[in-house]
Parts: structure tokens; C-alpha cells; sequence
């Protein structure tokens, strides 16, 4: 059997969602995954240097995707950006002109995005986007509501990883549980929706555990664990 490449949401799936507290225990069994042989990449709406720090001390691939696509980070000072964060800073001053307390999160720093906290109503936001034909795309981590360029998700920027490492659809394994993993569920052959995830991205999954966040990831690969012991 061909080694499996993992794609793995942070926020919500490997921690609680919020507190950012990591479940040792799935970060345990992904590293496991690692040692294996196979690759575990994390594909996040935070920093991908946060999920590259994450990957180093969690000894997993050592790659990241961050910013819901936006950039990828392949070494400390290597860092292939996809998004234009000049088009999401005029999207935010537009929408904060428009709505009351459209507030910025304060997150790690961004390469290509804006970052902002879930305190306003994200479809109306996305309603002045569209009348006012801006060239980005709005989205909610369950962390907080994304400002990405316009064609920019996680499916867009993982595809960059597939390219580079050649991997194919049929390998990858994607794990995730909000609306943002939906466009990575769309790259991956097999696709698992958390216990936590909404019922609109469960019917996106191929597969779905009833445990939620790292539990749930848990779970799910126990249910793989036949196949990926074959290798």
C-alpha cells in the first residue's frame, strides 16, 4: 500500500475549539501516522507558521498550509503566499464602513489575509461583497470570519502541496469539522467529518465519527487503522 497523505484542520479538530489547547493524545496517533511513513500536514485558518511550529514540536510533516489556503509555509523563512492581503484590507475597511463592530482579531500576523472576531452578521457581509464586486471571499473557521483573496479556500492551497510532493487524490485523507475543510474534503478521496462539525459539512464528508475534536480524530483512525497498517 502507498502511503497516505493526511491533510488536518487545527482549531476544533485537534483542539478544542477556542482555547487552542491540543489533544496530546490525537497529536500522539498523528505523529504515529507520521513514523509509519506516512505524511500529516496540517491545513489551517491560523498562521501556517503556527502550523508549521506545530508540525516541528509535534514531529509531523514538516509543512503547513495556513490563512484557509492562503499561504503555505515550507521552512522557517520559506513561505509561498497565494492570496493578496492588500485586496483583503480594502474588503475590511469597506465592510466596517458598512456594519457596526466589525472588529480585527488579534491573531498571529498575517501574510495574506484579515482576520476578524464573530461579532457581526457574516451574511450581510457577504451580500456588500457581492454588490460591491470585491475580489474576496468571506468565511467562518468557527474561530473566527476569514477575508481571503476570491478563489483562495484550503482545497486551493493544499492542491499546491499535491503538486510539489506529487501526491495524488486517492491518497489523501482529509480530517476536519467546519465549512472552511469543505473545499479540502473536495481534494481528498477520503474525507472525515468530526462528531462537532455541522450537519451541512458532514453530508460533504465521505465519512463521519460521532466523537468530537481530537477524539473524533481518534476514532476515525481507528476505523482506518486496518488499511494504514498495511504498509
Amino acid at each position: 500500500m502507498k502511503p497516505k497523505t493526511f491533510a488536518v484542520d487545527i482549531d476544533g479538530t485537534i483542539t478544542e475549539n477556542g482555547g487552542g489547547r491540543i489533544n496530546l493524545d490525537a497529536l500522539a496517533a498523528l505523529r504515529h501516522l507520521k513514523n509509519m511513513g506516512h505524511n500529516v500536514i496540517f491545513v489551517t485558518g491560523r498562521s501556517s507558521i503556527e502550523g508549521f511550529l506545530l508540525s516541528v514540536f509535534g514531529g509531523t510533516t514538516k509543512i503547513a498550509v495556513g490563512e484557509n489556503g492562503g499561504c503555505i509555509t515550507l521552512d522557517s523563512y520559506d513561505h509561498v503566499k497565494l492570496g493578496d492581503i492588500t485586496k483583503c484590507q480594502e474588503a475590511f475597511q469597506i465592510i466596517r464602513k458598512e456594519i457596526d463592530n466589525v472588529i480585527e482579531k488579534p491573531v498571529f500576523p498575517r501574510m495574506t489575509e484579515v482576520v476578524l472576531e464573530r461579532t457581526f452578521d457574516l451574511d450581510f457581509a457577504k451580500k456588500i461583497v457581492d454588490e460591491k464586486n470585491l475580489d474576496v471571499v468571506l468565511s467562518d473557521s468557527q474561530y473566527a470570519f476569514h477575508i481571503n483573496s476570491a478563489g483562495i479556500d484550503k482545497g486551493f492551497g493544499f492542491t499546491e502541496i499535491m503538486k510539489r510532493l506529487s501526491i495524488s487524490k486517492d491518497d489523501v485523507i482529509a480530517i476536519g469539522d467546519s465549512a472552511t475543510d469543505v473545499p479540502l474534503f473536495k481534494v481528498a478521496k477520503t474525507s472525515i467529518a468530526l462528531g462537532n462539525a455541522s450537519e451541512d459539512v458532514q453530508s460533504e464528508a465521505t465519512m463521519v465519527v460521532s466523537a468530537k475534536a481530537g477524539d473524533g480524530v481518534l476514532e476515525a483512525l481507528d476505523k482506518l487503522a486496518p488499511k494504514l497498517s498495511e504498509i
